[in-house]
């Protein structure tokens, strides 16, 4: 599982690359993670502008224009950006593509991650 040092490794290697960019289009192969991808998820994140992208405990944490986007990276979970034409592979469950181009994919191959929308205060959410 990755622990603290390894989740903070992740934030500040997809920041720079996230961070004031929009999602364009979100495609989720398998919603069935940890908790089920929210099936809104496509029309919550799209047009949506990435704030920052921070940590809180083992949970990356990217505030957006209106509510947050939670990814829990579980036991093998991993992200990390591929050009947009780079061929799926059987266990990469969901993919953001932003204005910019790049895609951050989400890959993870035990499912115990998760990947989520959450709306209000995130401090009084049950994960956090």
């Amino acid at each position: 599982m990755p622990e603290l040092p390894e989740v903070e490794t992740v934030c500040r290697g997809i920041r720079p690359h996230l961070e004031g960019k929009r999602f364009t289009q979100v495609t989720v192969r398998q919603p069935s993670l940890r908790w089920p991808v929210p099936a809104d998820l496509p029309t919550l994140l799209k047009g949506q502008r990435v704030k920052s992208i921070t940590r809180r405990a083992k949970y990356v944490l990217a505030e957006l224009d209106e509510g947050h986007l939670l990814v829990h990276l579980g036991m093998s979970g991993r992200l990390y950006f591929v050009p947009c034409n780079t061929p799926v592979g059987k266990h990469d469950h969901v993919d953001f593509l932003l204005d910019s181009g790049q895609v951050l994919r989400y890959t993870d191959p035990r499912r115990f991650g998760a990947v989520l929308f959450l709306e209000g205060d995130t401090t009084s959410h049950s994960l956090l």
